[in-house]
């Protein structure tokens, strides 16, 4: 702990509302954090405020984030707080740094190789199926594969519900695929990351005293984003509580927005169900946006209310344009103006609902000489200098390292380019990366798991922030606010998107805007074309 911090500190940093969730050290504790009100300040403080009180031990505290990014977000906040020791991971990175620590013991081999992307052996799965499918639709079925393991649903049951056809395949077709892409895992000895989820939930319930081993480690256990957890993850979490009642969640039932991957809100909206005694706190105080703003996101909720902080008025505005060709153009010659001005590029975003939407702007930024950084599609990941890294590093796992990990890295890096002197590139900046990481390591770190926290990042599309303008989906902004946000292609058939058909799909987009409104911190302009009709949520728009 900061020695220069006393408990009374901590709490005089926070609101009311905020404070009251930071007392609430014991579980169960239900807190409800509206969008920009704060809740990574109000976890890291409830946390750091029962260490210094004596209430926890740092070394017995496991915090649990859904996105790789938030992770590192809390990791920073704890250690600025002077408690370093607390374990935040995200769920998929504590089941594999488990999975990795106990099936050795158990078994004297090592766990099942790691893949972090599906596709090549589905591929293979639908060769020896003799069934030939495009790129987008092996990407399809890879993204209802994780569906189904998420959710945790057997074939049957499967068979029994109603799901848009995949691939144009038959239920019965694509379940043969799935099953033959888990053949062929096994052969392989290879696990995606549900089941890194699975095999450790699976081996913990099977194996009494490796359970006992993990519950004595920890006592105490924060959830973040708590509406977004699927069954897997759910069953997970119930296994490392066992009977214990130490469990804070946080969420926001209004961003519900992956239940298309598996997440179920009922764990969040039912807590008190499981838990009749848990303590409810609220936060919705707005700490982000422009009172306009929170009050056009208040609009689209379909319950509760934000209460706007900051006082200064920007009032959210709608542009029509007579092509998607235009609309792009029109934003592009926006944000030179708005950087002209002075506006930094890494507080500047184009937010549409697709990503095939964000194609025309990149372009015509890139006309205009305007960095950007798409995000959220992997790409980073994919440029031949990290996966050439990547796979040195994995390499680098089977022999015995001679020298210092910063070291081993350095050499690798350097072999692709690096060197300690920045020459500006995006190469270099890109192969800098893993250094980066390395160096957010409070302490010395084993190979094993600076390897975890890499793969975890490809995973959860944890890409370096550019001094750039963002370009993303809506999916990929969780966590993230820009100064300045455009959002694009505001039509019928993108926004809600054409699948969406019933009221549960359209509550979904409607809550997916409601994310997308509440990104923008100073202004937000909203845009439609007349190759679609305008989007019904522009209703809310006044």
């Amino acid at each position: 702990m900061n020695p220069d911090q006393s408990p009374v500190d901590l709490l005089a940093e926070l609101d009311d509302e905020q404070r009251v969730a930071a007392q609430a050290l014991l579980g169960p504790v239900c807190i409800i954090a509206g969008a920009g009100s704060g809740k990574t300040r109000t976890i890291s403080h409830r946390i750091a405020h029962g260490i210094e009180t004596g209430v926890y031990a740092a070394n017995r505290v496991l915090a649990l984030t859904y996105t790789n990014r938030a992770a590192s977000e809390l990791r920073s906040r704890m250690q600025n707080l002077g408690v370093p020791q607390v374990q935040v991971r995200t769920f998929h990175s504590a089941a594999l740094s488990q999975l990795q620590f106990f099936w050795p013991q158990l078994t004297e081999t090592l766990a099942p190789k790691l893949i972090t992307n599906k596709l090549p052996v589905i591929k293979d799965a639908l060769e020896e199926l003799k069934l030939r499918v495009s790129d987008e639709d092996n990407r399809a079925i890879a993204a209802e594969i994780e569906w189904l393991k998420y959710g945790l649903v057997s074939p049957d049951e499967y068979a029994a519900i109603d799901r848009p056809a995949i691939a144009g395949m038959s239920k019965e077709k694509f379940l043969d695929v799935a099953s033959r892409f888990e053949a062929l895992k096994q052969q392989r000895r290879l696990a995606d990351w549900e089941d890194v989820l699975l095999l450790t939930t699976g081996l913990l319930r099977n194996e009494p005293r490796m359970l006992a081993h993990l519950q004595q480690q920890y006592r105490h256990f924060t959830v973040d984003e708590y509406q977004d957890i699927s069954p897997l993850q759910q069953s997970l979490l119930e296994t490392w509580l066992g009977d214990r009642e130490e469990l804070c969640v946080v969420g926001d039932p209004r961003q519900t927005i992956y239940t298309f991957a598996g997440a179920n809100p009922s764990f969040l909206t039912g807590f008190s169900t499981r838990f009749p005694s848990a303590q409810f706190v609220e936060l919705n105080r707005n700490y982000r946006s422009s009172p306009e703003i929170v009050a056009l996101a208040n609009r689209v909720a379909e319950h509760g209310e934000l209460e706007a902080v900051r006082q200064f008025s920007s009032k959210p505005s709608l542009e029509r344009f007579s092509s998607a060709t235009a609309e792009a153009k029109w934003i592009a010659e926006r944000v030179s103006e708005a950087v002209q001005g002075g506006q930094p590029l890494g507080e500047i975003a184009v937010l549409a609902r697709i990503n095939s939407q964000l194609e025309q702007v990149e372009s015509e930024l890139t006309k205009l000489g305007i960095k950007c950084q798409v995000r959220g599609t992997g790409r980073f990941f994919r440029r031949p200098e990290i996966m050439q890294a990547m796979t040195a590093l994995r390499a680098l796992a089977a022999t015995e390292l001679s020298n210092p990990l910063f070291i081993e890295v350095s050499k690798i890096i350097s072999a692709l380019g690096w060197s300690s002197r920045s020459d500006g590139s995006d190469k270099w900046l890109g192969l800098n990366w893993f250094i980066e990481v390395l160096e957010e390591f409070t302490s010395e770190v084993s190979l094993d798991d600076y390897l975890r926290e890499l793969q975890e990042r490809e995973r959860s599309g944890h890409e370096p922030v550019m001094a750039a303008v963002s370009l993303a989906t809506i999916h990929a902004t969780k966590g993230l606010e820009w100064q300045l946000v455009f959002l694009c292609g505001l039509n019928q058939g993108y926004f809600p998107i054409s699948y969406a058909k019933s009221d549960a799909e359209i509550s979904e987009e409607r809550r997916l805007f409601y994310v997308a409104v509440t990104r923008a911190k100073d202004r937000l302009i909203l845009s439609s074309h007349s190759d679609k009709p305008a989007s019904e949520f522009l209703s809310f728009v006044s």
